[in-house]
């Protein structure tokens, strides 16, 4: 089987994005969607904020990069679960807003991540 690297979606009309069935056992674990580096969102499985990102945001509290970054991926953060039907998450008007997405998003793995985009 073939891995999924891209998918392009249109947003329901409550804000919910369906994940690829191929993808959805990588997110089994939950989702966490922060804002990106940018006006993009990143789309995190749970168990890869916990186990990567977390730590890394726990750096040395006097350390202003490791402030910037925990402002960025914390401010306006979601997290939740995938809708077991129909592969489903909502995401979060103030994190559309933010990067610019009205109802047509293009995602992009970027290694154990996944960037949302404005198509």
């Amino acid at each position: 089987m073939a891995t999924v690297d891209y998918f392009q979606r249109k947003l329901d009309d409550k804000r919910r994005l369906t994940i690829p069935t191929e993808l959805r056992s990588e997110f089994a674990s939950g989702v966490v969607i922060t804002r990106g580096f940018q006006k993009y969102l990143h789309l995190y499985p749970k168990t890869v904020w916990d186990d990567d990102v977390e730590p890394l945001l726990k750096g040395n509290i006097l350390d202003e990069h490791t402030a910037d970054l925990n402002v960025q991926f914390r401010m306006g953060k979601s997290d939740g679960e995938i809708d077991d039907k129909q592969g489903r998450i909502t995401l979060e008007q103030h994190l559309l807003d933010y990067a610019g997405i009205d109802k047509e998003i293009v995602a992009v793995r970027v290694g154990k991540y996944w960037r949302l985009m404005d198509s």
